[in-house]
């Protein structure tokens, strides 16, 4: 009777043992549940990150494919047809701006060709000037000193024509002229005649230099009026309806002024070659009328 209740109080520290051991066990069961928990969460969004990027990379090359295949036709497009070029004026341009455009064309073409022509005639005659200047005066005789000179030259026309002025001065007309106005008259038109070789096609130039800029503003007019005619009958008037034709227009006028610029610097500039040339001419011609007098004078004696 005395001993059960003595073994009951011995089990009671083993219960109370076995309890506290399961709770704690609980709880550390609970605690990596936690942790397991939080580490998910945490590289669940790290991988949806990754994930996106490389689903939404063949999306943009799918979109990116077809803009740029409708950029290429857009940009063939805009470089074979572009309304401020002048090859557009050309081929679709009317008749009077096609007229313009070879006038201007033949204008240009004719300014250059005689600035090159005459630069050369220029360039001769001052060479041929300074070798008459070395050596005709020192020559024993016209006759020799005439020889010496080359067949073209413009100082052999000259002294020819002197020559033949002086030793040819009969007539019932030319008598009543002095022997030396007669040589100076005749020398002075061998002169002449040289300065109107090298100076033909100033006058060209000049008329290029002054009218080719209205020719171009003629154009450009013209131009202006038909495209505003063409918008005012379609009845849009957006920069692309008004820029094209405009801008095509206006492209006469700088032709204008690129084909007149070199025209007048060429013509002032050969101006000025040919008084630098004729000037050294007219001394010739002064030098050799004076040799002439003077034989005839030593003649008379």
């Amino acid at each position: 009777m005395n001993c059960a209740p003595v073994r009951r109080t011995q089990n009671l520290p083993k219960q109370n043992l076995s309890l506290g051991v399961d709770s704690m066990i609980s709880r550390i069961t609970g605690f990596l549940a936690a942790i397991a928990m939080v580490a998910t969460l945490a590289v669940s969004p790290a991988q949806a990150q990754d994930q996106q990027p490389a689903a939404s990379a063949p999306a943009a090359e799918a979109v990116a494919a077809p803009v740029e295949t409708a950029a290429a036709p857009a940009a063939a497009a805009s470089a074979v047809d572009n309304p401020y070029s002048l090859a557009n004026i050309i081929a679709h341009g009317n008749i009077v701006d096609q007229v313009v455009l070879v006038l201007l064309a033949i204008m240009s073409m004719g300014s250059w060709y005689i600035m090159v022509v005459r630069y050369w005639d220029t360039r001769k005659l001052q060479s041929e000037a300074n070798e008459v200047r070395a050596t005709f005066f020192k020559k024993p005789s016209l006759a020799d000193g005439v020889k010496g000179l080359k067949e073209e030259s413009a100082f052999r026309y000259i002294a020819s024509a002197a020559i033949d002025a002086s030793e040819h001065h009969e007539g019932a007309l030319t008598e009543n002229i002095d022997h030396s106005s007669w040589v100076t008259m005749n020398v002075d038109r061998a002169v002449a005649d040289v300065n109107t070789k090298i100076s033909s096609g100033l006058g060209f130039l000049a008329t290029v230099g002054s009218t080719s800029p209205f020719i171009g503003l003629f154009g450009t007019v013209w131009g202006i009026l038909n495209a505003l005619t063409a918008i005012g009958v379609a009845g849009q008037a957006s920069i692309d309806k008004v820029a094209g034709p405009v801008g095509a227009a206006l492209i006469m006028t700088a032709i204008g002024l690129v084909v007149a610029v070199p025209a007048v610097i060429g013509y002032n500039w050969l101006l000025n070659r040919n008084k630098t040339v004729m000037s050294q001419v007219r001394a010739f011609a002064s030098d050799l009328h004076g040799v002439l007098m003077g034989n005839r004078a030593v003649a008379k004696r």
